[in-house]
């Protein structure tokens, strides 16, 4: 079978060496007879992979022994929620920095909680470039400062975070973590759907600093509670065991390729080819984002006309190509790399694109 040039922004693609060895286990997992997806998440065949993959997650992101790390259920756009229930108190505001639509969406859920504060945006510009943080507009009395690290639908990726001395930062790296080398201690909590870097959809991250966990609200449901799956090292109720599983082999997958250093290299790598295709053409192709924002990770632009694109996408889908399609917030075209897109992949892509311009 040929494998397509998978572009998909989310679920996106995974190591071809992470579903070989998924398929190999399938149906006898370790000599139990039973599939992964079978065996009870009390079991101590789980229970190895759950703390396999806790183990390689702080490893490979050099998370401090003060940081938890949760497997839980909902996505990030739970978290929207989750965290002004935990941490937006009533004597104090939380502050948003808007780069995109899920920094908006994460926004509006705060907003159900209590006071809120958006202390730099993009949104004027179509979200086209990361704005210049002045701390002069942080709140008084700030809860949290939340950003979005990068931007699937716009392109755009901090290059730089942000640092401050008393409010917390939480950030939402859903389409980015793993992709490059970080300071985790900058952070007091960080959080990521997994369907982009990490494995297939289904569970998500969060890796939250015990200094903030003790600030949280204490009155909340069960479920909604950080310290329910802190206390319970995310087995309170059953977690999603496959998913789990699939990021454990994609974690051991990042080991062997180098860990995080040699993926930030390759992705560097791939987004540097659309980035020069895009720079090259004369104004053929346009990215999205302006440069000194532009993500490694989502590759947006457009093409002169709505007619050049249509025909540039369905092109695409005939040679194989996936996921080129841009958001339809947008439009124009889209390709996501992230960590699991081959190089070779982004060079059929930019040879295509080459192509497509002489052509037309």
């Amino acid at each position: 079978m040929q494998r397509a040039y998978n572009f998909n922004a989310g679920p996106s693609a995974l190591p071809q060496e992470v579903l070989d060895r998924a398929q190999a286990e399938l149906l006898n997992f370790k000599g139990t007879g039973m599939s992964v997806m079978e065996l009870s998440h009390r079991s101590k065949e789980y229970d190895q992979v759950h703390q396999q993959a806790i183990s390689d997650l702080r490893s490979l992101m050099r998370i401090p022994d003060d940081y938890h790390v949760l497997f839980l259920q909902g996505g990030a756009s739970l978290q929207f929620s989750m965290i002004p229930m935990n941490f937006l108190t009533a004597d104090k505001t939380a502050d948003y920095i808007l780069t995109g639509s899920w920094s908006q969406k994460a926004l509006d859920e705060a907003k159900k909680f209590g006071n809120t504060n958006v202390i730099a945006s993009s949104k004027d510009e179509k979200y086209n470039f990361i704005p210049e943080i002045d701390v002069n507009n942080l709140s008084d009395n700030s809860a949290y400062v939340h950003i979005t690290s990068n931007n699937t639908i716009y392109g755009t990726q901090w290059e730089k975070y942000p640092t401050y001395k008393n409010e917390p930062l939480i950030a939402d790296m859903s389409s980015d973590i793993l992709s490059r080398e970080i300071n985790v201690e900058q952070f007091d909590m960080i959080y990521a759907g997994a369907q982009k870097n990490l494995g297939p959809s289904g569970v998500t991250v969060v890796i939250i600093k015990d200094s903030l966990l003790k600030q949280g609200n204490q009155n909340l449901p069960t479920m909604l509670d950080y310290n329910t799956h802190v206390n319970s090292n995310s087995l309170y109720n059953t977690p999603p065991t496959f998913s789990i599983y699939m990021l454990s082999l994609v974690l051991e997958w990042v080991k062997e390729q180098g860990g995080v250093p040699a993926i930030e290299a390759k992705n560097h790598e791939k987004a540097a080819l659309l980035y020069n295709t895009i720079d090259d053409s004369d104004g053929f192709y346009k990215a999205h984002a302006k440069k000194g924002s532009r993500s490694i990770m989502n590759v947006s632009f457009t093409l002169p006309s709505d007619e050049l694109t249509k025909k540039f996408l369905a092109q695409a889908k005939d040679k194989g190509f996936v996921g080129l399609n841009g958001h339809r917030s947008i439009g124009g075209c889209r390709a996501s790399i992230y960590n699991a897109v081959p190089l070779e992949s982004v060079r059929a892509l930019a040879a295509f694109m080459d192509e497509f311009k002489s052509n037309n």
